[in-house]
């Protein structure tokens, strides 16, 4: 692909790989190229602005170049990039993890909201099933000092990018991560459990976007034929292991939420809340609390 940012200033590379993106058709065309130019020329939005009238190197044409290339083939920008923002936070990605996504926030504002509903004298003992990148876990950690949580997955380049997270954030003396199916290597009783469970039915996936069809991990999403495999293995395996009063809170798939809470009652569990709603209106986060004998 021939590209015109040899050559060109800041601003005119910028606004040609915007053109570039626009005529891909992809969406959110200027705010991509603001972040790719961004990242090849390793300037803040300031330094874009101010040096908007600057020549581009050739090695940061040729950089430039690679990333629109990149994009132009579906590759989202997280990936082009390595890292994402979750929860405010940088998490850097791998090809085990999936990108961070701001409906997995909705996850982490119902897990505070129910920690903070807590009369326990002791530190909060947290669990995150299928922690990929840590996003949850560690977002949940940031947000409460004294927690301790535990992170597992079935990947471990999943695993040491979590853990890679977890010490650029400050947080590794409180995380531990542990390779295993869903919750089988622990012990409990953990104080809240949280997961972002593979959910997509195996038939859905093919129909899915490029950006999460072809670079988010197939065992990620795949939820099996209806998308409730990992909710069946899952669910019963948290309220074995969940504190009396102790709540499981999972991501939902748009319109399983009522499914899933069917599970959790099978798996004597408890609701108490409704499904918390993401900002698009769909019940995305849903909860269910082992009652005290």
């Amino acid at each position: 692909m021939s590209t015109p940012f040899a050559g060109q200033s800041i601003e005119s590379a910028r606004r040609a790989l915007a053109a570039q993106l626009r005529s891909a058709r992809l969406d959110e065309a200027e705010l991509d190229a603001r972040i790719l130019i961004s990242a090849a020329l390793g300037l803040d939005l300031t330094g874009l602005v101010t040096q908007a009238a600057r020549l581009l190197t050739a090695a940061e044409a040729s950089r430039l170049a690679q990333h629109a290339q990149r994009r132009i083939a579906g590759e989202p920008v997280a990936r082009i990039l390595g890292t994402r923002e979750f929860w405010g936070l940088p998490f850097r990605l791998s090809e085990a993890t999936l990108v961070p996504r701001p409906d997995t926030e909705t996850v982490v504002e119902l897990a505070l909201e129910i920690l903070r509903e807590r009369q326990a004298s002791h530190p909060p003992r947290i669990a995150d099933i299928g922690t990929g990148s840590g996003a949850i876990l560690l977002a949940l950690l940031h947000e409460v000092p004294d927690a301790f949580g535990v992170g597992t997955d079935l990947s471990q380049n999943a695993l040491g990018t979590a853990r890679d997270n977890a010490a650029a954030l400050g947080l590794a003396d409180r995380a531990a991560f542990v390779a295993c199916s869903y919750a089988a290597a622990l012990r409990g009783p953990f104080d809240l459990i949280v997961s972002n469970p593979p959910y997509i039915p195996s038939a859905e996936i093919p129909k899915l976007s490029v950006e999460v069809r072809e670079h988010d991990p197939h065992l990620a999403l795949d939820g099996g034929n209806d998308g409730y495999d990992a909710y069946r293995a899952l669910i019963p395996q948290a309220s074995e292991r969940l504190a009396p009063g102790g709540a499981l809170v999972v991501e939902a798939g748009q319109g399983q939420a009522q499914n899933i809470e069917t599970l959790m009652r099978a798996a004597a569990l408890s609701l108490d809340r409704s499904p918390k709603a993401d900002l698009a209106g769909i019940p995305r986060a849903v909860s269910a609390r082992k009652m005290p004998p």
